[in-house]
């Protein structure tokens, strides 16, 4: 059996949890078959059964076009242009809908079986209009058109699973539930140090983490805003870059910069940083907090769970089926918007409750050292990459 993916996001240009979730599956995937990985850059490899096939942005056709439906004509482009090599697995397999359509085009022009993985749905992600404008309903309708025409879908959480069902016209029995994972190999709590000397982070003092991108959907602000409630001697480290607009780049620079007049342990990484940086990160953290107001899965806290941190997120989407309140972290309850943009309906308790969670285990050595173990062996349980692998086999398997 030979599968094909088609994926923005794939080493070494990956920034998102989706683009996590492409690179270790495909990894696992290509010990059980043939795999071909069709993908948005200049990547050019084959090791044994993974080729990997980079297809970069036409910069030139588009340069004229809106800022803001810009990206929207380049990806529906080199979407199509996964498509001039002929197509010849036996399954194909998109990952978001950046390649959603590049899926389409295939399911229509070559007959293949096509399955979508939903890492995140559109009609959950308003603020995506800030970004794209009216370029947010033509990804609606690619997303809403893969969906609907797939022959199978993965759901990253039972949430998940109930968004899809609820969102769009599939039937039930073709949506299968499949958690992310993680390399458990790599994603362990160690000793080394340098990263937290490099980016100023003192060794001797207690620090709170974030790791996300600027996005609405991560809640970075709200974490901000909940700073000058959280324990005054804890550091604060916010590993963020990546803003979706420069609009939300400024407010975040805004806020970090009118919390910094009142505490100096306030450290702002703005850049993506790699795999070995970021495990350091977690594990000498003394809580990794995930203040998502949308998260299908969440797979930053199962990294920070593997290298035994213990966690404090939002009572959201997939992250309800990850932490485990009480035991691998704290759930903080989050009361919001009923229609768009689905925003906390009081940001100022939401941000008082985060701190409240974080405070707790900060003060608590016990408690904290009792979830960091306890979330050490769930992620081993639970989100291992291997069965993950096995798992999607089978659906494909089902689809042939």
């Amino acid at each position: 059996m030979k599968a094909l993916f088609y994926t923005r996001e794939f080493p070494p240009y990956v920034y998102g949890g989706a683009g996590v979730h492409v690179e270790y599956l495909a990894d696992e995937l290509s010990k059980l078959m043939e795999l071909d990985v069709r993908c948005f850059g200049d990547q050019n490899s084959q090791d044994s059964n993974l080729s990997v096939k980079g297809f970069p942005f036409d910069d030139g056709v588009f340069g004229n076009a809106d800022d803001k439906l810009k990206s929207v004509f380049k990806t529906l482009s080199t979407s199509l242009h996964m498509n001039a090599d002929v197509v010849d697995a036996d399954v194909v397999h998109c990952h978001t809908w950046y390649a959603h359509f590049a899926g389409i085009v295939s399911k229509l022009c070559y007959g293949t079986p096509l399955v979508i993985t939903t890492h995140s749905l559109e009609p959950l992600r308003p603020w995506k209009r800030e970004q794209l404008g009216r370029g947010y309903d033509a990804s609606s309708w690619v997303e809403k058109t893969a969906i609907e025409m797939a022959d199978a879908l993965i759901a990253v959480s039972e949430e998940t699973k109930d968004d899809v069902i609820k969102h769009f016209n599939v039937d039930e029995n073709k949506v299968k539930v499949i958690y992310n994972g993680i390399n458990l190999q790599q994603y362990k709590a160690t000793a080394d140090t340098d990263t937290l000397e490099t980016y100023g982070i003192d060794k001797n003092k207690p620090y709170v983490l974030f790791v996300g991108r600027i996005t609405r959907q991560k809640g970075i602000i709200h974490l901000v805003n909940a700073i000058k409630y959280i324990n005054q001697e804890a550091q604060i480290v916010l590993c963020a870059g990546a803003p979706d607009t420069k609009e939300i780049g400024i407010e975040m620079e805004t806020a970090v910069n009118e919390v910094k007049k009142t505490r100096d342990n306030v450290i702002w990484i703005d850049k993506m940083v790699t795999k070995e940086e970021i495990i350091q990160l977690y594990s000498h953290a003394e809580v990794f907090c995930c203040p998502s107001i949308y998260e299908p899965f969440g797979i930053i806290n199962i990294e920070a769970m593997a290298c035994n941190t213990a966690v404090v997120a939002s009572a959201v989407g997939g992250i309800k089926e990850v932490v485990v309140h009480g035991e691998t972290g704290l759930l903080v309850p989050l009361e919001q918007q009923t229609e768009a943009p689905f925003e906390p309906v009081d940001p100022d308790k939401f941000a008082r409750d985060l701190a409240e969670g974080i405070n707790q285990v900060l003060d608590d050595e016990e408690l904290r050292n009792s979830m960091a173990l306890k979330g050490r062996k769930r992620v081993e349980d639970y989100f291992d990459w291997v069965a993950i692998a096995k798992q999607t086999q089978e659906l494909y398997k089902s689809l042939l």
